[in-house]
């Protein structure tokens, strides 16, 4: 089931057959990427290649993704992904579990944002996170759905992804339900961004439009410790009006960097279903994502920063690693810059945060959202800066034609006095994306299997979904 989109104009672009090789090689080639570097005997997916500095429990849920879909596509075979998906599973479910400080991978069923190499425990003092969670969740109850055959392997798969989604305590989560654990926060029912042991819940919950949809659904879908849907009303969608708003001549759900109009979309199809509010606008979250992305392209062909190398096929802004941290050291056309390392890019009619860093993964990502244009733009972007940025793995993190100045001391990657900077590493959050919406886009594979899903099902039935191929699920 290939994702249709209606069309919009476009820069010329090369053949569909031209097209499709080029998506079809990205996509192996991304996948390649995780097969090849997360850890089999822990399942510890890094958070970026080559340094790998530690593992991210978020990248590991787009391994286990990838690991059903290069089944699918025969990169591997069914048997040896089963077994991957299996192996990481149970060490997730057994991995220990606990309040200490250290020694543990998680508490409450959730998981610590970046763990361990050598034995997958927390790693510094990095906060137990509630999205990062969610999104192995998304990969293990994909892989729940997708392993469905009469096989002991693949019946073990089902069964520990079950238990280790129902250990997961979304109740202890929300605010104002934890009792001497509750913050200062009583106007809201949101859940948590996160939590430490040495002072407890994080100061942010999940509230207002941003990549934490997956974590409601989820969380109202469990069925063990559910929240009841005032999290929904209350929290996430409590003040939505706000982020509402037109950009480059768009009307839609506005949040700078395009990973939060992705990561949700990744394993449930939001494809003409809608809660209240998108009711009230006529819309959905698709089509809310889909004008993000053309926005973002407008934006990209005004250049109104006057960057260099922006053009309508040179584009995208999200969470990506960049140059350096410096304020108004350098000049660009002009005018004094100010660069960043790791940073939330993106552009929005709310903020612009943009320094002349460009993205793959925000182009790569939404892909099943506006191919028309995403396509044409990677592509570009290859035959532009070559194996500078496009090697083994698909694409590197980000680039930047604007850092031209060879004379810093730069460890994010390297600078060509003509092509500017380009990152050294990987990230794995954000070669997910590239893989999961390339397979969305191309054979609607991941929404196929989750639409099936019972927990996604429930979960959002009970925030208020309806319409669509949600009408047509199966009652509980």
């Amino acid at each position: 089931m290939a994702v249709s989109p209606s069309p919009t104009t476009s820069t010329p672009a090369d053949p569909v057959e031209t097209q499709q090789q080029f998506v079809a090689e990205l996509e192996r080639r991304t996948f390649d990427y995780f097969w090849d570097t997360t850890d089999t005997q822990r399942c510890l997916a890094p958070d970026r290649w080559p340094s790998n500095p530690f593992s991210s429990v978020a990248a590991t849920g787009f391994a286990l993704t990838a690991y059903a879909i290069g089944a699918d596509r025969g990169y591997v075979s069914r048997a040896e992904a089963a077994r991957r998906t299996r192996d990481c599973l149970a060490f997730y479910w057994n991995a220990p579990q606990g309040p200490e400080a250290s020694g543990v991978t998680g508490y409450k069923g959730f998981f610590y944002h970046f763990l361990k190499n050598d034995d997958g425990t927390r790693y510094g003092n990095t906060e137990l996170s509630t999205v990062d969670t969610t999104l192995f969740l998304g990969g293990a109850l994909f892989a729940q759905g997708y392993f469905d055959r009469d096989d002991p392997v693949e019946a073990e798969i089902r069964d520990l992804a079950e238990k280790i989604y129902a250990r997961v305590d979304w109740q202890w989560a929300q605010r104002n339900t934890t009792g001497t654990q509750a913050r200062n926060l009583a106007d809201s029912h949101g859940i948590a961004m996160g939590w430490r042991p040495e002072n407890g819940f994080t100061t942010h919950d999940w509230v207002g439009y941003n990549e934490g949809m997956l974590v409601y659904v989820l969380a109202l879908g469990s069925p063990t410790h559910a929240v009841n849907k005032d999290a929904w009303d209350q929290g996430w969608a409590a003040n939505l009006e706000a982020d509402w708003a037109t950009y480059y001549g768009k009307t839609f759900l506005q949040f700078e960097p395009l990973f939060g109009h992705q990561y949700s979309h990744v394993w449930v199809d939001f494809r003409g279903i809608q809660d209240e509010f998108m009711r009230s606008k006529g819309s959905d979250y698709f089509r809310n994502s889909r004008l993000a992305t053309l926005a973002q392209r407008d934006y990209g062909a005004e250049n109104p920063n006057n960057w260099v190398g922006y053009s309508s096929d040179i584009w995208g802004w999200t969470a990506s690693d960049g140059p350096q941290g410096s304020r108004d050291k350098h000049s660009v056309n002009g005018a004094p810059r100010t660069f960043m390392t790791y940073s939330a890019r993106g552009v929005s009619a709310i903020r612009v945060v943009d320094d002349g860093t460009v993205v793959p993964t925000a182009a790569g990502g939404s892909v099943a959202f506006a191919p028309e244009v995403t396509i044409p733009a990677l592509m570009a972007m290859r035959e532009r800066y070559g194996d500078r940025i496009y090697t083994k793995y698909g694409f590197k993190d980000a680039f930047n034609p604007s850092f031209t100045f060879t004379q810093d001391n730069v460890t994010t990657g390297t600078v060509d006095a003509q092509d500017g900077w380009v990152a050294r590493d990987y990230l794995g959050i954000d070669q997910g994306p590239i893989l999961a919406m390339i397979e969305n886009h191309r054979s609607g594979l991941i929404w196929e299997v989750t639409r099936k899903n019972p927990h996604i099902i429930r979960g959002l039935r009970r925030i208020g979904f309806t319409g669509g191929w949600l009408d047509e699920a199966p009652a509980e």
